[in-house]
């Protein structure tokens, strides 16, 4: 009620205001929330502040083990912050004043520009950076898993510890869960062990046997009734097949066959390979699986996400310093081995832990074979634009990405320094994907903070390597000269396509009224977007160094659609590519061996004329503005209130978990009750979506409104029964509602169209108001025995109405 007192309600029928924001497409003035600080002694980091907790935590958790002491991390980092804050605000408020000059034109030259002179003031204004001179990427020590196996990459919050220890351990999944458990077997998976199903599973299994380790003449897997490895001189073994009809088999490629661990008669596992990805056929005739199976295969197991991406941002949620302390502390307990998750399976507590690698005899001689059991970790850290109160520069919040960037690098120095209970890098470095950059101005900083961390913690020159989102649409124009100025650390270059569409959105906001949502991965500047990023990697000789890499599949439940669509990405060159779970990892894993990669990248690298002759066309394709045509006046109204309610009920879906539960990753029902992967790349758009068509009237302010009050009827039954959910309707008040209405009529004025300030902001009033309720209910509670203080009514707190904007969105 406090809440709803403070927030004026909207008149009927009009947008309601909500809060004071300054008018503008630009970054807002630093204000500061007071917090519980602690002081770091002057002597040791000058005007530096930190969260009791937060150094609490550095100091005696993270710290201890690396040999760095705790006033040299605290006065490293105060160092940092009082040379590269003021830049990294420099570099913010120059984005602003791109965003001004083009918003100014569009204005003057509404619809689509002509492509000179638009082209002219790109340039003119420095949107288009001066051409880099001649150069290759030379980043070296960088894992296998990033720079000669391609293979899939899993993305989750490291805020969720259950969610990042089965990411770690996703190195392995089983291809008959994967395929039994979802609609690439059509039929009913629900209830109980089906033995029907189970036989259909393994005829699948078979069949991609097949065509991944195909035997001799006629013979096919389902033909297969034992596995035995015959020993030769030398030490060498090679393997046997049994088949059905009483003869023999081999694989038609011997080399395929890696290694075994023996067994009586037969052999227990058996490992294959293929375009550097392994297979292992587990055999036990004695379990409920194997006995079922005529050669006795109880699961065959497949090397499937060969890296994680163990993400502070985008897919996470975290918006004090109590959050980040969680988020810090999982990713410590990684980079430590221990991190571990205690779950109930089969009625019984199991401790889910990471596992360690695994082990083979050679099939090649004497000796073993060694692979690991872990998916290689890497941490995305926020991008320039998010600013945190967890530390303060004297009356300053400080930019979070610096301090990510300590804490992470400090984390894994107990992997490169051996204290870890299993290994991560073998190379010893620390891989930090870097987000939402624009253009390499901000990459050149990046890689200039990367070298100030590794001083200040003593760890050797490049050992930070950086992962470039190509998510921005200046980033994308200028990827050239983003890859010249990390070069020495580059280990990838991903499209993000979701983020990179926001940013198409709202960087030409002034230009016009944008196509239909379904149609924008259809227009000109996507395809070319898609290109013109791998034609870099290949051309400047990432290849060999690092990934390529590719977008989300975001319907976690489509996976027969994600088996025949996704290969496509590894046929235009991709050397991995983002799935949602450990299962998608372990289908996706599939496509790796239908297709060489390295053959495919391989040709293109011979055709480098070609790819530097359309490189021009590329960059014309990638300046084309995804206009309706005509203003949108030959849509019906059908069409335009369809795309409205779609993107309304994904956003309020998305928001409603994210400002009242933490979630910051999820699967979201759509509106046609799809379940998609959500995260606040795919928040950006359709809200940037709306906001850019109400800007331009192809739908007026009472008709959102309308919209979004009818669609938060079909969110909240769509969350019915969930525990935790706090209903829209019918109050239309509170932080989730009033966090969705400023997403989208503020959504022209956010800066760069980022949702994180807007959801940070308000679930820190959700939050506040979670704490009131604990309160009231500690003070409601009869405690008998006479305490009649416990009794009364619980002390007023203040909630401000109106929550500081933090500096950044």
């Amino acid at each position: 009620s406090k809440l709803a007192a403070a927030h004026k309600r909207p008149a009927p029928g009009r947008a309601p205001t909500m809060m004071k924001l300054t008018v503008g497409r630009g970054h807002r003035a630093a204000t500061t929330v007071a917090r519980r600080l602690a002081h770091v002694p002057a002597a040791a980091a000058g005007r530096l502040r930190v969260d009791d907790k937060l150094k609490a935590f550095v100091d005696d958790e993270l710290l201890p083990g690396t040999g760095v002491a705790p006033s040299k991390f605290w006065d490293g980092l105060s160092s940092i912050l009082e040379d590269m804050a003021p830049r990294n605000r420099a570099l913010l408020d120059r984005r602003d004043e791109l965003q001004a000059q083009l918003d100014a034109w569009h204005r003057a030259n509404p619809g689509t520009p002509d492509p000179t002179a638009y082209a002219a003031l790109l340039e003119s204004s420095g949107y288009l950076a001066p051409a880099a001179p001649p150069f290759e990427v030379c980043s070296q020590h960088v894992d296998p898993e990033l720079a000669l196996v391609a293979g899939p990459q899993l993305v989750c919050p490291v805020d969720n510890a259950r969610f990042i220890v089965n990411a770690a351990n996703a190195r392995w999944g089983s291809l008959l869960d994967a395929i039994y458990g979802t609609d690439v077997l059509p039929g009913d998976r629900a209830g109980a062990y089906k033995p029907e199903r189970g036989a259909a599973a393994f005829g699948v299994a078979h069949s991609l046997l097949d065509e991944s380790f195909p035997l001799e003449g006629e013979a096919t897997w389902s033909d297969v009734t034992a596995l035995s490895v015959a020993m030769r001189d030398g030490g060498a073994a090679s393997l046997q097949l049994s088949l059905a009809s009483g003869g023999e088999a081999s694989l038609r490629d011997g080399a395929q066959f890696v290694g075994f661990l023996p067994g009586v008669p037969t052999a227990r596992s058996v490992l294959l390979g293929k375009n550097g990805l392994h297979v292992e056929l587990q055999v036990d005739r004695s379990h409920r699986i194997g006995a079922t199976h005529a050669a006795g295969i109880k699961d065959v197991q497949v090397e499937s996400a060969l890296s994680a991406i163990c993400d502070m941002e985008d897919s996470a949620c975290t918006v004090d310093a109590a959050d980040k302390i969680v988020a810090y502390g999982n990713w410590l307990g990684l980079m430590r081995g221990e991190l571990s998750v205690p779950m109930s399976k089969g009625g019984k507590e199991v401790l889910r832990e990471m596992n360690g690698d695994r082990t083979w005899t050679s099939a090649a001689g004497p000796g073993s074979v060694t692979l690991p059991g872990r998916a290689l970790l890497l941490c995305r850290n926020v991008g320039l634009h998010m600013y945190t109160d967890a530390v303060m520069l004297g009356s300053e919040e400080v930019p979070e990405g610096i301090v990510d960037a300590m804490v992470t690098a400090a984390a894994a120095m107990h992997d490169l320094q051996g204290n870890s209970r299993v290994t991560n890098s073998k190379t010893g470095s620390v891989y930090i994907v870097k987000p939402k950059m624009h253009g390499p101005e901000e990459g050149a900083f990046t890689a200039e903070l990367f070298s100030r961390v590794e001083g200040e913690l003593g760890l050797p020159l490049h050992t930070l390597k950086v992962g470039v989102m190509d998510e921005e649409r200046r980033t994308s124009l200028n990827l050239r000269q983003m890859m010249a100025a990390t070069k020495e650390r580059l280990f990838f270059i991903n499209t993000g396509f979701l983020d990179r569409t926001g940013d198409e959105i709202h960087t030409s906001m002034e230009a016009g009224p944008m196509m239909l949502k379904a149609d924008l991965k259809g227009a000109p500047w996507y395809s070319n977007y898609e290109e013109s990023n791998v034609d870099c990697g290949v051309a400047l000789k990432l290849v060999g160094k690092g990934q390529i890499g590719k977008g989300m599949w975001a319907a976690p439940d489509d996976m027969a659609k994600m088996v025949r669509d996704k290969g496509a990405q590894l046929a235009a060159g991709a050397s991995t590519a983002w799935v949602p779970s450990p299962t998608a990892a372990t289908l996706h894993a599939l496509h790796y061996h239908a297709t060489s990669v390295k053959e495919v990248q391989g040709g293109m690298a011979a055709r480098a004329a070609e790819i530097a002759s359309r490189a021009s066309s590329q960059a014309a394709g990638l300046m084309t503005i995804p206009l309706l045509p005509a203003g949108g006046k030959s849509l019906s109204a059908d069409a335009i209130q369809r795309d409205l309610d779609n993107n309304a009920q994904g956003l309020l879906g998305y928001v409603v978990r994210w400002v009242g539960q933490g979630v910051g990753c999820s699967k979201v029902p759509d509106f046609d009750n799809v379940q998609l992967m959500e995260d606040r790349a795919t928040l950006r758009i359709s809200s940037q979506h709306i906001a850019n068509w109400l800007h331009h009237g192809v739908v007026n302010e009472e008709q959102v409104l309308e919209t979004v009050k009818r669609m938060a009827a079909v969110v909240d039954k769509q969350n019915l029964g969930e525990r935790g959910y706090k209903p829209l309707a019918p109050s239309f008040d509170g932080p989730e509602w009033h966090a969705a209405l400023e997403l989208i009529f503020k959504g022209r004025d956010i800066p760069n169209g980022y949702t994180e300030e807007t959801l940070s902001r308000w679930r820190r009033v959700r939050k506040a108001m979670e704490e009131v309720e604990e309160v009231e209910q500690l003070f409601s509670k009869d405690a008998g025995g006479g305490k009649d203080e416990l009794k009364k009514p619980a002390p007023e707190v203040q909630i401000s109405p109106s929550p500081p904007p933090r500096p950044h969105a």
